[in-house]
């Protein structure tokens, strides 16, 4: 091997090594008693216990946090794909008056930090009576799920030969039936790309969730390891347990989906 390319070897294993090592760490310790963890911690330890991911699902009911992200992310992702699909079409492909700008507000509005909005949002939900609710923590999802969802379509569909869509029009078919026959099968690997990057969004969205559920039956898995709390010190067996257990479903997905991802992330960006 070259010089050239032993180094690149040895920085790029450095640095694959440097993001596993804590991912390692964390599900080793899950693994090891308190007492071991604290007092002799080892990257291999002598003793295996699964005591940490029994306290997580008995006392702890962590089934119930990750049924709460489930849902909230799988609603976020479902309303705000469906309503930005339509949106982006719009965008990329109609002609019409402050369109530029339109597109220009809804990446503004995807910059903005969320804690500059999260007091009015408050103030809203409680005078609706959402929060504590699923509907009062989708909403507050979509504000920022939205814009990502309608940037990203946005170049999908431009990317798009529209001389498929004249000879659909051409040949009697109607908007509504131009879309649903034809753009949206063209564009499904961008549509599942926006709608994995939306749910990964939602899954790990932690301050909206913080702010708007108030009691641990509408808690997220960010939320919940978040509050983790012991009589006397802090458990960070079973965090770190719950931390390696909302974790696979995402690293299960990401790389189920890894080159479906790259690849509409790529057309996406160089065609639109």
């Amino acid at each position: 091997m070259r010089p050239a390319g032993l180094i690149t070897a040895m920085v790029t294993t450095a640095l694959v090594a440097a993001i596993l090592f804590p991912i390692y760490w964390a599900a080793v310790s899950s693994f090891t008693p308190d007492s071991r963890l604290f007092g002799a911690p080892s990257l291999v330890p002598e003793v295996w216990v699964l005591d940490h991911y029994r306290a997580l699902f008995g006392a702890r009911d962590f089934w119930t946090p990750i049924r709460n992200s489930l849902v909230v992310a799988g609603l976020t992702t479902l309303l705000s794909v469906s309503l930005g699909s339509a949106c982006a079409y719009a965008l990329a492909r109609m002609t019409f008056r402050g369109k530029t700008p339109i597109l220009a507000l809804v990446l503004a509005v995807s910059m903005f930090p969320q804690i500059s909005i999260v007091s009015p949002l408050y103030l809203g939900l409680r005078e609706l009576g959402l929060l504590n609710t699923y509907p009062g923590l989708v909403l507050p999802y979509m504000t920022f799920a939205m814009p990502l969802t309608i940037w990203l379509l946005v170049g999908f569909f431009r990317q798009l030969p529209a001389g498929i869509e004249e000879a659909a029009f051409m040949d009697g078919a109607s908007r509504l039936r131009t879309i649903r026959e034809i753009v949206l099968p063209l564009a499904a690997p961008g549509v599942a790309t926006t709608a994995i990057l939306t749910f990964l969004y939602s899954w790990n969205e932690f301050l909206f969730a913080l702010s708007f559920a108030m009691g641990p039956e509408r808690y997220t898995v960010p939320v919940a390891i978040a509050l983790f709390r012991g009589q006397y010190q802090v458990p960070w067996g079973e965090i770190l347990a719950a931390a390696i257990v909302a974790s696979v479903p995402v690293a299960v997905l990401v790389l189920v989906a890894q080159r479906r991802i790259v690849s509409g992330l790529t057309s996406g960006a160089v065609k639109g």
